[in-house]
C-alpha cells in the first residue's frame, strides 16, 4: 500500500515539508485543517507514505459498526462512544499510560465545520499523559503536508494555543472560508 500511497501523492503533486519525530514513542498528532473528507484520504495517503501504520485516531463509534467497521479499524481508527458518560480524556490517557507506543492523531477542531475555537481534548490528552504534541498541517493550496517540531504542552495553556492558531492559520484547507485564520490572535 505504501507504494500506492506514495504514487497517489506524486500524480496529485503533493509533497512533504518536515520529518515525523520517530523517536518519541507516544505523542499527540495534531491535524489540520480539518475541513472535508478529503483530509481523511490525504492524511492515509501521508501515513502510509510516512510508515505510521501504528498511528491510531479517534473515531464515532458509528463508523466501526456494520460491513465495514473492520476497515476503520485495520486503518487504525479506535472507536469511541461521544455520549458515553465517561470523560473521554481520562479514557484516551489511560489507553496512552497501557501502550508502550501509541500515537493518537485528531483533529484540534473536533470537525469539518468552522470553529470560533478549538477543542481542548486533544491538548487535555496530552498534558495528562506526559506527551508531546506534534502539529501537522495540510496545505491544500500548496499541496503540502508540513509537520512541526514537537513541544510538550506548557504551564501557559493560552500561550501554547496561541503558538498552536499561528502554525495553522496560514495553512489553507481544502475548503479555505473553514479553515483556522480567524482564530488566530490579533495581538501575535
Amino acid at each position: 500500500m505504501s507504494v500506492l500511497w506514495s504514487f497517489y501523492l506524486r500524480i496529485t503533486g503533493w509533497t512533504l515539508r518536515g520529518s515525523f519525530p520517530y523517536h518519541l514513542p507516544k505523542c499527540v498528532v495534531i491535524v489540520g485543517p480539518h475541513t472535508s473528507a478529503w483530509d481523511f484520504v490525504i492524511g492515509l495517503a501521508f501515513r502510509s507514505k510516512l510508515h505510521l501504520e501504528h498511528l491510531k485516531y479517534l473515531g464515532k463509534d458509528s463508523l466501526f459498526k456494520g460491513r465495514f467497521g473492520f476497515f476503520f479499524r485495520k486503518l487504525g481508527g479506535v472507536p469511541v462512544d461521544r455520549s458515553s458518560q465517561h470523560n473521554m480524556v481520562d479514557q484516551v490517557v489511560e489507553r496512552f499510560n497501557s501502550e508502550e507506543r501509541f500515537v493518537l492523531a485528531l483533529s484540534p477542531e473536533g470537525t469539518r465545520k468552522k470553529v470560533d475555537r478549538l477543542r481542548t481534548g486533544f491538548y487535555h490528552i496530552a498534558k495528562k499523559a506526559g506527551v508531546p504534541i506534534v502539529m501537522v498541517g495540510m496545505d491544500f493550496s500548496r499541496k503540502e503536508g508540513i509537520i512541526a517540531e514537537p513541544f510538550m504542552p506548557s504551564a501557559d495553556e493560552a500561550a501554547d494555543f496561541r503558538k498552536i492558531h499561528a502554525f495553522f492559520a496560514p495553512i489553507q484547507g481544502k475548503i479555505p472560508a473553514q479553515g483556522m485564520s480567524h482564530l488566530l490572535s490579533p495581538q501575535l
